[in-house]
């Protein structure tokens, strides 16, 4: 089963519902329901969503759609080395893209799924959009 980490824009696509790409990230999310692939987060990208839903809803909402996703998704440390690997590579000029790659690499993923590609250029995963992923199965 392929291994799939997940970028934060395509959680946020999927619980804001943010058109037009809801409907490939949901796409996504069922067939991890269906078990066909297994989706990967990091824990930043848990708590980014809880940033992203507290603007939208109150607090006992975002925590119920939060341990709704848990059930899908696998949540990978974010961890001292992983912290210290983006800090030192000049490859991302984002931190936050590092953090993300770094703990792919590091839970040894398969692909990288998000929307923004041109952040993962310099990936040593293959990196593509839901919608891509999609169309290879």
């Amino acid at each position: 089963m392929k291994k799939l980490f997940v970028d934060t824009n395509i959680v946020i696509d999927l619980i804001s519902r943010r058109e037009p790409f809801f409907e490939e990230a949901a796409e996504l999310f069922s067939l991890a329901d269906k078990h066909q692939v297994e989706l990967s987060v990091s824990a930043l990208t848990i708590a980014n969503t809880s940033y992203v839903l507290l603007r939208q809803i109150d607090s006992n909402k975002a925590k119920s759609i939060l341990r709704k996703l848990r059930l899908i998704l696998n949540i990978l440390p974010l961890n001292d080395k992983v912290i210290g690997l983006a800090l030192n590579d000049d490859t991302f000029s984002d931190f936050e893209d590092g953090l993300q790659y770094f703990t792919a690499i590091e839970d040894e993923q398969d692909i990288i799924i998000t929307r923004n590609l041109k952040d993962f250029k310099k990936s040593k995963l293959p990196t593509m959009t839901a919608r891509q992923f999609i169309e290879t199965i």
